[in-house]
């Protein structure tokens, strides 16, 4: 008897999942597949939190979908032989999945999953994920589609899943099971579509009130941001979804935005469906240039750049040793948990590629590796952005000294995350090099011994770094790629 196969990409959840919707309304019984690619573990911006993440959502999907009468099968291989191995044994009548927005090797993947249907008269569907529009030919029609999508009406999970009779599901194996190596992480979120949910209303009774005034520390935006991404990279969660309820709290709100209970509401749930938008708008980007971690979007600018490799410098910015107390902190906190906000990661690769002057594309990979939520689109449209390759993003290259007195005025996050300074007074502790020897074995800190020195004059070489940016920005073939990449690129809330 034919069947139907839904193939889980990052989309491993059954609620608002078209994909499982439509194969349940159909004739055939109905197949679950999660299948993992051998190739992904040769990539540098993998690792193993990556792998293990998703194994762990997996295995929360397994369960759902076994409380419906689904079965989930996983595959650790290439996913056109696994195909092949279902259709000979039962007779593939269709395959429904997600559209995903990837770097090349998911979208040839694709391709060789389209080929091989076409090859075994197989019908492939795949829906539209989020904001993100497939084929489109212009971004001024961007907006309005992505808007009027995740606007839309939530998808109900299936009553019931029919899966073949003779069909078992699969034990999602761990990840050291399958010989992947990950680091241990501190407070690493509940995995799974339930958790996410739960975290979606963590924020949205609570936590998310301060969500404006705090989301710009790595202290406050602990608990002020919403938390959601390491759910969303995999398809736990849809933005959809967090708008619906988002919209559903602001209506709450609007009705008394002065009383109490209400307070503080209306700007930050304004500022966090900014954000939602920006999701949407960076990973559009990654539709168009699926090389987006090789080739920079205006590769004019970026050969006028001739940033340099400089092990010494990397390795310091990298491990967190650079000698800049606030930025090592940074590092550190993001290395232990694979989550840091968003202005310090912005700070994070601005420091590489302005200050340190080093290659976006090896930083960016170090960056892919740490972040848990890592989302290509976001992360790379990000890099290029904050590493000044885009041609048509301001020039922004952030002064440690200002974001560590602004974020961390009285230095306990930066005590709490470099232990070498923790017995530095706030008087030195942004720039304890400054004390002098006495006070240096007072506090049990010699700089140049127990912490480094700093790697380079962080003042002067961020300004060396602008003026070269600008002066690159200014050439004649740059500002011609400039002007292609706005009209592919740039965002804007009407006709251009």
């Amino acid at each position: 008897m034919p069947v139907s196969v839904v193939w889980f990409k990052r989309d491993l959840r059954v609620s608002d999942n078209r994909a499982l919707a439509e194969a349940s309304r159909g004739p055939h019984p109905i197949i679950c597949l999660f299948n993992l690619e051998p190739e992904r573990l040769e990539r540098n911006d993998v690792s193993g939190i990556h792998i293990e993440w998703e194994l762990d959502c997996a295995r929360e999907l397994g369960k759902s979908l076994g409380e419906l009468g689904g079965k989930l099968l996983f595959n650790f291989g290439n996913v056109v032989g696994k195909l092949s191995e279902i259709h000979a044994q039962y007779e593939i009548s269709s395959i429904f999945s997600h559209e995903e927005t990837g770097l090349n090797w998911s979208w040839n993947r694709d391709k060789s999953v389209t080929k091989w249907c076409k090859q075994n008269s197989v019908s492939f569907t795949e829906y539209p994920t989020n904001g993100v529009i497939r084929g489109l030919r212009s971004r001024d029609n961007w907006k309005s589609k992505r808007d009027a999508r995740v606007v839309s009406q939530l998808i109900n999970p299936p009553l019931v899943i029919k899966s073949p009779k003779d069909l078992k599901s699969d034990i999602i194996p761990e990840s050291k099971d399958i010989g992947i190596e990950s680091r241990m992480l501190v407070d690493r979120p509940n995995p799974g579509e339930k958790a996410a949910i739960s975290v979606l209303f963590s924020f949205l009774d609570e936590r998310g009130r301060k969500y404006r005034s705090g989301m710009s520390s790595p202290i406050t935006g602990q608990q002020a941001c919403s938390r959601l991404s390491p759910y969303i990279s995999v398809g736990c969660i849809t933005i959809r979804q967090i708008l619906y309820y988002t919209r559903r709290k602001q209506k709450k709100v609007k009705i008394n935005p002065r009383s109490a209970e209400n307070r503080g509401w209306t700007s930050s749930l304004s500022s966090f469906q900014s954000r939602l938008a920006w999701h949407c708008h960076f990973i559009q980007r990654l539709e168009f240039e699926s090389t987006m971690d090789e080739i920079a979007i205006n590769p004019e600018l970026d050969e006028h750049l001739q940033r340099v490799q400089d092990k010494d410098r990397y390795q310091a910015w990298a491990k967190g040793q650079t000698g800049w107390p606030f930025f090592d902190a940074c590092m550190r906190y993001l290395t232990a948990t694979g989550w840091i906000n968003f202005r310090m990661r912005a700070m994070l690769q601005s420091v590489a590629s302005y200050t340190l002057w080093l290659p976006w594309q090896d930083t960016g990979m170090h960056l892919a590796r740490l972040f848990l939520d890592y989302e290509p689109g976001i992360h790379w449209s990000q890099v290029h952005m904050q590493s000044g390759v885009t041609g048509i993003n301001s020039v922004r290259a952030y002064s440690v000294r200002k974001q560590s007195e602004d974020q961390d005025p009285d230095g306990d996050f930066i005590r709490e995350w470099v232990e070498e300074l923790g017995s530095v007074p706030t008087e030195f502790i942004h720039e304890p090099w400054l004390m002098n020897l006495e006070q240096q074995e007072l506090y049990n800190c010699i700089i140049g011994k127990d912490y480094p020195k700093p790697i380079v004059d962080e003042k002067s070489s961020r300004k060396e770094g602008v003026s070269k940016s600008y002066s690159a920005k200014g050439k004649p073939d740059v500002r011609k790629r400039s002007s292609l990449v706005y009209e592919i690129h740039g965002s804007r809330k009407r006709r251009n």
